[in-house]
């Protein structure tokens, strides 16, 4: 069994984050395998067994979980381009990577977070305001910074697009060089600006495959998301999801 459920960011948070979200799995007899497909978003999370958070840094490849016990989840997502407000690191140094919250926030606000969390029985929406408090603590004690701005205005562009914007016409849009770009999502986004573009494309295509139940047209999928054919689909499948487009008809979203 695997309970999932997402809850709206306080207002004062919505700028930077996509939602707050719980996860109850508890194997019956087997264990509970989970496949994580990157969606350009960085993640918090603190569980019952690793009660002082670790960070689920951006994306280039799925992730398997396999949980042979109980585990309880709470956590956080930020938006693509938001999360550099909470940590005072390059988030290109996150990528791929799973480093414990201790190692990124001082360890006393992680004690103090952890304990708040887990040294009594809460409900799943009292552990979302305990944490929705400490980033808010965080965000108001930074304050704004033109730069983060600018990554959410390139993030946005590449959304927008569907992946389908080219670097050098990103660049030119934002009015900068292509090396600042790269600095740019490097620092406050956390994968190049390619990668970037290719994941929003991958997403597109799942989402379009999402509950298909008849015959797809290939070719006109992969035009329609920004593909030059029906092989670079497949070669994103394989890159992001560790399988095949035709893996994902009949499922239902």
């Amino acid at each position: 069994m695997h309970l999932y459920r997402e809850f709206l960011p306080h207002p004062a948070l919505a700028a930077h984050v996509a939602c707050l979200w719980t996860s109850h799995a508890v194997p019956d007899g087997a264990p509970v395998r989970t496949r994580v497909l990157p969606d350009n978003c960085i993640d918090i999370l603190w569980q019952d067994v690793s009660p002082l958070g670790k960070v689920a840094g951006m994306m280039s490849a799925p992730h398997h979980v396999e949980m042979a016990a109980p585990v309880l989840t709470v956590a956080v997502r930020f938006l693509p381009g938001a999360a550099r407000a909470f940590f005072d690191v390059p988030l290109s140094e996150l990528q791929d990577g799973h480093p414990a919250l201790a190692d990124l926030w001082p360890r006393a606000d992680t004690e103090a977070l952890a304990a708040s969390l887990w040294e009594r029985e809460r409900t799943m929406q009292q552990r979302c305001a305990i944490i929705e408090r400490a980033l808010l603590a965080r965000l108001r004690a930074r304050g704004p910074a033109r730069a983060d701005e600018l990554a959410r205005a390139a993030v946005m562009r590449v959304e927008a697009s569907g992946g389908a914007v080219r670097v050098e016409a990103l660049a030119d849009g934002l009015g900068i060089t292509r090396q600042h770009l790269a600095t740019l999502f490097r620092e406050r986004v956390g994968l190049p600006a390619k990668t970037f573009a290719m994941v929003c494309r991958f997403r597109r295509a799942h989402a379009a495959l999402r509950g298909q139940h008849a015959a797809v047209d290939w070719a006109r999928l992969a035009g329609d998301c920004g593909y030059y054919d029906q092989s670079h689909l497949i070669h994103a499948f394989r890159q992001f999801a560790d399988a095949s487009p035709e893996s994902f008809l009949h499922i239902v979203p």
